[in-house]
């Protein structure tokens, strides 16, 4: 039986959810490191392990003509969100980092919006609007809120990875071969890491190496696998499922660190993870959020 592309990009960015969750868990078990030191071997790895895929597919490290500014913007971007990402990771539960970081496809709808110039209806901007809402539960903006500037961090995180997100997507129907995306994002993320690197390095164990080792592998998977699920389907159809990791983050934080999001952030998970299924809904065409037109059961 032949698979769609859509159910192919499904099965990607739930194993992307996944690898991300346990990506993050490495992060938080590496200990005490600048964000700036972690992404640096979190992007090395996945740096050589796009270029042995690159190599196997005989497909060269030159991008197709005119996509340079695509890749460099998905690049810098990119590399500003994961430093936010893992700040947040460390100074944060990990599942509130994880719905943070999350807000990235409602910010890809947005900057679709700008950039792409997809319409925009009245129920995707509300929806917009209302996750950002469930969002400001889960920062809990007070002054008496500790962890009010690592939450407004992570939030830019997923601002930033929503644009870069948006890149890989136009990069996608220039139909740029997705290795190449990976290894572009990596090289570049390792090159802009590597000044903080050689000033502020912090000397590590071997169990902070393993851990960080863990963390490139288990990115290297996540990045191969949006990427994939990106060039295959709009972020529209498939984003919704990108929220498993929410799951993922919640079952790996009790386990390995004994977190429990509190009630606010509850709040906020179901608010940003209600609106994106019915974001999904909604582009779906199920009837109760956009009533079916006369002709469209004669198509």
């Amino acid at each position: 039986m032949k698979v769609s592309e859509k159910n192919k990009a499904i099965f990607y960015i739930i194993l992307s959810a996944f690898c991300f969750a346990f990506m993050n868990l490495f992060v938080r078990l590496s200990g005490d490191l600048p964000a700036f030191q972690k992404s640096f071997f979190r992007n090395f790895v996945a740096m050589f392990f796009a270029a042995a895929v690159l190599l196997r597919q005989h497909a060269g490290f030159r991008w197709k003509k005119g996509n340079l500014k695509y890749l460099l913007l998905r690049s810098a971007i990119g590399t500003f969100g994961i430093v936010c990402n893992f700040y947040a990771i460390d100074h944060i539960p990990l599942s509130d980092a994880s719905i943070l970081n999350k807000m990235s496809p409602f910010f890809v709808i947005l900057f679709s919006f700008f950039i792409l110039k997809e319409r925009l209806t009245f129920f995707q901007g509300a929806a917009v609007f209302i996750a950002f809402v469930g969002a400001l539960f889960v920062i809990k903006p007070s002054f008496a809120n500790v962890d009010l500037l690592p939450s407004a961090i992570g939030l830019v995180g997923g601002m930033s990875a929503g644009f870069a997100y948006t890149m890989v997507r136009v990069l996608g129907t220039r139909k740029e071969n997705g290795s190449l995306i990976v290894f572009f994002f990596s090289a570049f993320s390792c090159l802009s890491m590597l000044p903080f690197l050689i000033f502020d390095f912090h000397p590590m164990t071997w169990q902070q190496v393993l851990m960080l080792l863990g963390a490139g592998l288990a990115a290297s998977g996540g990045q191969f696998s949006i990427t994939a699920a990106y060039c295959r389907s709009p972020a529209r159809e498939i984003s919704v499922y990108d929220y498993s990791q929410i799951i993922f983050a919640t079952m790996l934080g009790f386990i390995f660190f004994g977190e429990l999001p509190d009630l606010y952030s509850i709040i906020g998970y179901i608010v940003i993870c209600s609106m994106a299924v019915l974001m999904f809904l909604y582009h779906n065409g199920v009837w109760i959020f956009r009533p079916k037109k006369p002709h469209d059961s004669e198509k």
